[in-house]
């Protein structure tokens, strides 16, 4: 009897959190639900402007690769970084092949993520991406644009700031709201 009113209970909590609207102009294919442990994220990817990084970040989310995957590297003012998968570190990627650049002219401001890469090569982008937390106009052109927060940056600015973090905050788990359970 005990476990079926801590399961009642469990589901009766967990449901506010599954059954939360989309922000508006959110499309459930091109966007990520990203459940840290500072609570959630929305992300609107940008398809239109760069499709391979927006298929490959759906493509490890439907993968599970997100999941449990620290944020690595926090800089306060600038950017919060996350994505390694491999070695938690920021050292490493996917399984699969690097990416091309796919630059555009939107702007890198509070809330775009753009894609990480590997020191000076354009095309290097794999598996990490980063959320702006103000504007980081150094680097337009630079690097590529893959999205922006719909909603939660109140939750970005929780997270652990640090280069390397010390018990760092963690994607919990990361879904296409397409797919969200």
């Amino acid at each position: 009897m005990l476990r079926s009113l801590a399961l009642v209970a469990a589901l009766l909590l967990a449901t506010p959190a599954l059954a939360q609207p989309l922000p508006a102009g959110a499309d459930p294919q091109n966007t990520l639900l990203v459940d840290t442990t500072q609570g959630r994220i929305v992300i609107k990817l940008r398809n239109d402007i760069a499709p391979q990084h927006a298929a490959r970040l759906k493509q490890l989310a439907r993968e599970g690769f997100y999941n449990g995957v620290p944020f690595h590297r926090v800089i306060a003012g600038f950017m919060a970084q996350t994505g390694d998968g491999q070695n938690g570190n920021g050292t490493g990627g996917s399984k699969y092949p690097d990416l091309k650049a796919e630059f555009s002219n939107v702007p890198f401001k509070r809330g775009t993520v753009g894609m990480a890469r590997k020191g000076n090569s354009n095309d290097s982008a794999n598996s990490q991406w980063f959320i702006c937390f103000g504007d980081a106009s150094s680097l337009n052109g630079q690097y590529t644009v893959i999205g922006e927060v719909l909603s939660g940056m109140d939750v970005v600015d929780k997270i652990k700031k640090g280069e390397p973090v010390q018990s760092p905050d963690k994607m919990i788990k990361v879904q296409v709201a397409a797919d969200a359970k």
